[in-house]
């Protein structure tokens, strides 16, 4: 069988780097509970028809099909998600009679997208989300809420590198663009969208041409979007471009009130600001909308985003608004590893290496390996009974800091740590490491330098 190459767009990460992704999911999913967010997995495959129905994703979605499939009905018509927000409108539709409303979930899952692979964006990558959704109605304060939650759960990576959560409001937006006379709001906010990758000369030929707009109203629309604070004072700033209209109003209010209600949570790791060029391409979003870039990578696009949607989920009598944010994981992540930005200090779990005097004494090395690990101590035995300058080289290569040494009576255990040469008797029955040294660290490239 010949060597096989990668598959673009399928990231597969090293024991090191897999300890990473899963530090970082551990904490999203402690910060997420500690805010009432229960977890959840949906089902990968969702009908066609309701993952094409909620923006321009038709040419993302890979479809479900079987090889030597004969029956036609099986499983026709049926896609993996490119996201996890349509599965949880599903789910929200199907389980509403046993869920308490509202409903506050986290959902960390893999998700599919047919799009072409390049750093930060992959066919087959894992996100982060968290969802408020209401039964009928959702207060607004829920919006300031999934803000904070995110926030602090961005701040406890404190491994990444910081970075700037861009918030905006599509009632501020559709407002403004109803309020110049736009024909069609809906695909001006489509196009401004694209700001963050097209020139705004060919965004303004864009709105001319394709949503139909005079040359005026593009360049109202265009100024509109250059407004920027990390405060509420963007409100007195829209309102000094002259346009009136009552959706205007409403989400000014909104998005002042979210800015101010994170205010408190900004630093050194995490700016806020109220970017009025932030649109969101999926079409369900109705209010608050979301996008974050980490400070030196911000080529990776937003790796944190989401917003308002207020007709997602609805079953014909009943409707379920909500708000969410998502992080995608694997889009912060993965660049970073590949570029050794960040790392495990250790290949393994295991803290001891149980050295090996024979293969006649590998029963006596078991019952102490099993010894430690009843006091939660990760270990293994050594593979060969190799001399032991050997052994020591094993555990180096491998980042475990101690090797454990046999003796001839159970008082003449020792233990070794192989990073300073420290060498001392002890007990497996009750020894245990400093507690930095029981689980692998996550080491970003600036530790490395600063070591």
């Amino acid at each position: 069988m010949a060597k096989p190459t990668p598959l673009s767009g399928f990231p597969e990460l090293l024991p090191e780097q897999r300890f990473v992704e899963q530090q970082v999911v551990d904490t999203l999913r402690e910060v997420f509970e500690l805010h009432g967010f229960a977890g959840i997995e949906t089902r990968a495959v969702e009908p066609m028809d309701q993952l094409l129905r909620k923006g321009d994703t038709s040419k993302e979605v890979y479809v479900l099909r079987r090889l030597q499939e004969t029956d036609a009905g099986t499983d026709a018509g049926l896609g993996l998600h490119f996201d996890l927000t349509v599965p949880f409108a599903r789910f929200v539709l199907e389980n509403a009679g046993k869920l308490e409303f509202p409903f506050r979930r986290y959902q960390v899952q893999k998700a599919w997208r047919g799009e072409r692979p390049q750093d930060g964006r992959y066919r087959e990558f894992t996100q982060a989300d968290i969802d408020i959704v209401g039964k009928d109605e959702l207060p607004f304060h829920h919006d300031v809420e999934v803000t904070r939650v995110m926030v602090d759960a961005l701040s406890r990576l404190e491994f990444l590198p910081p970075f700037r959560l861009q918030v905006n409001n599509r009632k501020l937006i559709q407002g403004f663009y109803t309020g110049i006379g736009a024909p069609d709001p809906a695909e001006v906010m489509r196009l401004v969208d694209k700001l963050d990758k097209l020139p705004a000369d060919t965004v303004r030929g864009m709105l001319v041409e394709e949503a139909g707009l005079s040359a005026e109203q593009a360049d109202r629309c265009l100024e509109l979007a250059t407004i920027r604070s990390a405060d509420d004072s963007f409100v007195d700033r829209v309102r000094a471009l002259g346009v009136e209209d009552p959706l205007l109003e409403e989400g000014l209010a909104e998005l002042a009130a979210l800015v101010r209600g994170c205010a408190g949570l900004t630093g050194e790791k995490v700016s806020i600001e109220a970017d009025l060029s932030i649109a969101r391409g999926l079409d369900y979003y109705t209010g608050t909308v979301f996008e974050t870039r980490l400070q030196g990578s911000e080529s990776l696009g937003s790796i944190c985003s989401g917003g308002r949607y207020d007709a997602l989920a609805s079953d014909g009598r009943t409707t379920y608004p909500g708000v969410g944010i998502s992080l995608g994981v694997s889009r912060v992540l993965v660049p970073l590893l590949n570029r050794g930005a960040l790392v495990a200090d250790r290949k393994v779990p295991s803290v001891v290496l149980v050295a090996l005097t024979s293969e006649e004494t590998r029963g006596e090395s078991d019952a102490i390996a099993t010894a430690l690990r009843t006091n939660g101590v990760p270990c293994e035995v050594a593979a060969t009974a190799q001399k032991f300058g050997k052994q020591i080289r094993y555990a180096e290569r491998r980042g475990i800091p101690y090797v454990w040494f046999t003796g001839d009576a159970p008082g003449e255990h020792q233990v070794k740590d192989i990073r300073t040469g420290e060498q001392v008797a002890a007990d497996p029955a009750t020894w245990t490491p400093p507690t930095d040294d029981l689980r692998p660290k996550v080491v970003s490239s600036t530790d490395q330098e600063q070591q």
